[in-house]
């Protein structure tokens, strides 16, 4: 059972996930208009590396905690694929949006 990333990482991409994930399976793009990342549920491994380093929470463990972003992610993973890699936000740097509060 892949991780997925919430709406909580909708306008933020810290993506300081993608530094620590041994098989590449995080992809940036623009959903919404905004930066956002997606796991690919085809190659995550479920290895849990990402979630304590995110900043604002947005991955979560489970594909039925967010179904919606479950979808969300398969969906554009194969869209945000080849994009470029994002560099990654100083984790120190406030959230852009002040609803998502860093955990």
């Amino acid at each position: 059972m892949p991780h997925v990333i919430t709406e909580k990482c909708l306008g933020e991409q810290y993506a300081s996930c993608v530094a620590v994930c041994p098989v590449d399976c995080f992809h940036a793009g623009t959903y919404k208009n905004e930066p956002f990342m997606v796991i690919d549920p085809l190659t995550c491994i479920d290895c849990g590396l990402c979630v304590p380093e995110c900043p604002v929470g947005a991955i979560v463990p489970k594909i039925d905690i967010d179904p919606e972003y479950t979808k969300i992610n398969a969906d554009l993973a194969p869209q945000f694929m080849n994009n470029p890699k994002v560099t990654p936000r100083d984790t120190s740097e406030a959230p852009h949006k002040g609803h998502h509060k860093k955990v």
